[in-house]
């Protein structure tokens, strides 16, 4: 079922704060949210550039932080983590968040 544009603002609404809080200046969603054609059971999928002093711990916290904001599991990635192979299928579909 496709989702509105205003359901998609109301996500971005909840992980924008909490993004530039933790130092992320850029950031996009991808997937099913940035498509439109998420469910009630679909996952957040943000691809975003983590501050350079990011350990992995700080990386789970903010998954963690994001996921009890959107009351949904969100799924980060960096940039730098993608792989070459699945990164022409991100690009296409990423909706810019900073």
């Amino acid at each position: 079922m496709k989702r509105s544009k205003q359901d998609i603002q109301r996500i971005k609404k909840i992980l924008v704060p909490q993004l530039k809080k933790a130092g992320v200046t850029r950031a996009s969603l991808f997937g099913s949210f940035a498509r439109g054609d998420y469910t009630d059971t679909s996952d957040v999928d943000v691809l975003f550039e983590p501050p350079d002093m990011m350990s992995l711990l700080g990386l789970v916290r903010l998954e963690r932080e994001l996921s009890n904001a959107a009351g949904r599991k969100v799924d980060l990635v960096t940039f730098r983590s993608v792989s070459p192979l699945l990164k022409p299928y991100i690009e296409k579909d990423l909706a810019p968040l900073l």
